[in-house]
Order: C-alpha cells, then sequence, then structure tokens
C-alpha cells in the first residue's frame, strides 16, 4: 500500500484552494484517506458515487487522526442529521462498505450521504445531491464511537 505523508504546508495549500473554490475545508484522517483509496481502486470506475467521493478526497486537508478537529465526521463518528426540508433527524455510525449495515444503524462512506457527511464538522450544513433528489443536511450532533461499541472487528 502506498504510504502518503503531507506536510503542513499542503493542509494550507488544500485549505486554501477549498476556499478559494468557495467550499468549506474538510478534514480526513490518513488512515481513513488511504483504505478509501484502495476501495475506489479495487471497485468499476463507472460508478457515480466514486467520482463523488474521489472529489472529496482531492479537496480534503489529509491529517493524522491525533490531528483531526473536534466533532469532524470521520469513519467510525455517530452523527445525528436534521433533514432540513421535512424536520426528521436520523443517527448513522459511518462505516466502510463491508461494515455498513442499515439495521444497525451503519451507513456506508459509499453511500451518497456517507460521501456527503465525511470531514464535515457538527453544526455544518450541507446539501448533497442523492437518488432521490438533493438532500439539505446539518450534522446536529458528531462523536466518536468506541471500537467496543462497534460490534465489529475494526
Amino acid at each position: 500500500m502506498k504510504i502518503c505523508y503531507i506536510s503542513f504546508g499542503d493542509h494550507f495549500r488544500r485549505a486554501l484552494s477549498s476556499r478559494a473554490k468557495g467550499l468549506k475545508t474538510i478534514f480526513i484522517t490518513s488512515e481513513d484517506y488511504l483504505e478509501i483509496k484502495a476501495i475506489i481502486a479495487m471497485l468499476p470506475k463507472a460508478r457515480v458515487e466514486l467520482a463523488e467521493l474521489q472529489r472529496e478526497l482531492e479537496r480534503a486537508v489529509v491529517v493524522e487522526a491525533w490531528e483531526i478537529p473536534p466533532r469532524v465526521v470521520t469513519i467510525n463518528s455517530r452523527v445525528r442529521l436534521l433533514d432540513l426540508d421535512n424536520s426528521k433527524t436520523e443517527e448513522w455510525i459511518l462505516s466502510m462498505p463491508e461494515q455498513a449495515d442499515p439495521d444497525q444503524r451503519r451507513l456506508s462512506v459509499l453511500a451518497p450521504v456517507g460521501t456527503a457527511i465525511l470531514g464535515f464538522s457538527e453544526g455544518d450544513v450541507i446539501e448533497w445531491e442523492t437518488p432521490g433528489g438533493t438532500r439539505r443536511l446539518k450534522l446536529e450532533k458528531v462523536e466518536e464511537v468506541a471500537e467496543s461499541e462497534l460490534g465489529v472487528a475494526v
């Protein structure tokens, strides 16, 4: 597996580039970044959700786990989302595809909403195209899930 080293200067340049394009800076751990890139490499390129996820990865600031700002959505974060169009809330744990399970409220990072929330922070509002139309979601709560709560080998 290819190891990705990003210097502080790279962090700063990516953050500035995102802001210059009118996009919010998002953060992702180096471990999540490498694992997601490996998944993308193994899947057929024609999948639309992969293109969206790839774009998000390209604009993300990649940091070590201890450098992630508080309340940022990473893999294995529990999130509470408020749908701004219907006022309904839903809770999910963002997961890698092989651990996704709707019955256990585990959302794949490859799902449109999973891709949308990755790297965003508590309080952020996100607009994202899904197969059912545009969704406007507010990240009401983000918390790290302890490995013992996950119930799967991570």
